[in-house]
């Protein structure tokens, strides 16, 4: 019998972010004491006043379907903050809210890929960057930013990558799972190889935006190329901001005409965000920002210990990175050890199976489109940190 399930099904992968918290699960259940440094989910507890904006919409009927763009108000406040945050303008028609910031990416590359348009992702990659182009009909095109780059596009390499097909760049600063920090400069150079292809268009995934450390500077590419005003789309939510990744909420900020288009699909599918959570969303935008700032120097004292405590390990290197809330360091020194089992390691995956034996779940470098390293969250206390990082070493000690 022929199988139900489309062809185009058999190059996507699940999520490995979620397959990890599935089998730290699954250990935890079975009694196994886990470290878990593998979803990028805040710790944290969404701020009460946002809370509060929750139950209020509840005990005010606000309990319907709303516009499939989002409720006025909600754009509102989001036309309001990217300009106040980001220097960028935007009118009620060029703003659609979305299940979270995947879902309009997901809707984006649906509503504008033809089959065979590409799509170029710089590698260390958010893990679903590739499969959602693919399973669009689009093709991924991965370009290598090693370490010694920081991690990050330059613009030999996307004039390199760019071909008559191409169709998006996607750009992800702050970046998952590097924590790459794009500076002014970094995004008008890139800019200006964009301006000689007018079919490229720019997607900026900017949703860590508020987590950068040190001398660091979220800079919105989009405000250092304004002339791609017409075929850029700005990425944006509230998940990892205001620790609401269960409310869904994201938005997308583009040209009329594929918001348009979004919006369309968003019609033919979901019909809507959560009345709630945009009611909720409204306050996360235009109430108190000191919980992002006091959650944000939180991040950043994890980040000084987790590397320091990284680097002290023999055969890990991990780079500091300027934002988000992830390392992810290179494990390449322990390749071709002998495990405590007496496997050898021969690549990041073999690492991070090792590391899980040892009571700490990790996600390898492999999924993210790197080799030798792994990827390391640490939006989890500087408790649980200094636990991980000391079983770590101690899965290295056990090493020969």
């Amino acid at each position: 019998m022929d199988s139900i399930v489309a062809s185009r099904f058999s190059v996507i992968k699940p999520s490995p972010s979620m397959a990890a918290k599935a089998r730290v699960d699954a250990l935890r259940a079975s009694g196994k004491s886990i470290i878990d440094f593998t979803l990028g989910e805040p710790d944290f507890d969404t701020p009460p006043h946002i809370v509060q904006a929750g139950i209020k919409a509840l005990q005010l009927g606000q309990t319907r379907y709303t516009s499939s763009m989002g409720t006025p108000s909600l754009r509102a406040a989001i036309i309001q903050k990217l300009k106040n945050e980001n220097g960028l303008t935007f009118t009620p028609n060029e703003v659609v809210v979305g299940v979270g910031a995947k879902h309009i990416i997901f809707t984006a590359l649906m509503a504008s890929l033809e089959p065979g348009d590409e799509v170029i992702i710089p590698a260390p990659y958010w893990v679903s960057y590739p499969d959602m182009v693919s399973i669009n009909g689009g093709t991924p095109v991965i370009v290598y930013c090693p370490a010694a780059s920081g991690f990050k596009l330059t613009p030999a390499q996307l004039e390199a990558a760019v071909t008559d097909k191409t169709r998006w760049l996607i750009l992800n600063t702050p970046g998952n799972p590097t924590g790459a920090v794009y500076s002014a400069d970094e995004l008008s150079a890139l800019g200006e190889v964009l301006r000689r292809h007018e079919r490229v268009w720019l997607m900026s995934d900017e949703i860590y935006e508020h987590f950068v450390y040190g001398a660091a500077r979220h800079v919105a590419p989009l405000a250092m190329a304004p002339y791609l005003s017409g075929r850029a789309l700005v990425i944006n939510g509230l998940s990892k901001a205001y620790a609401m990744t269960g409310w869904r909420l994201g938005y997308g900020a583009g040209p009329e005409s594929l918001i348009k288009a979004i919006n369309l699909v968003i019609t033919q599918s979901t019909t809507c965000a959560s009345a709630v959570s945009q009611f909720a969303g409204i306050e996360a935008l235009t109430g108190p920002q000191a919980c992002v700032e006091d959650v944000a120097r939180a991040y950043q004292q994890r980040r000084d210990c987790i590397v320091s405590l990284l680097n002290a390990i023999p055969g890990i290197e991990c780079l500091c990175p300027d934002g988000a809330f992830y390392v992810f360091p290179s494990v390449a020194g322990l390749l071709g050890k002998r495990a405590a089992t007496g496997e050898t390691l021969h690549s990041d995956i073999d690492v991070m199976n090792d590391m899980l034996d040892h009571g700490v779940a990790l996600i390898d470098g492999t999924s993210y489109g790197m080799a030798g390293h792994l990827r390391i969250s640490f939006a989890t206390s500087t408790d649980m940190i200094e636990e991980g990082c000391a079983r770590i070493g101690q899965a290295v000690r056990a090493l020969s």
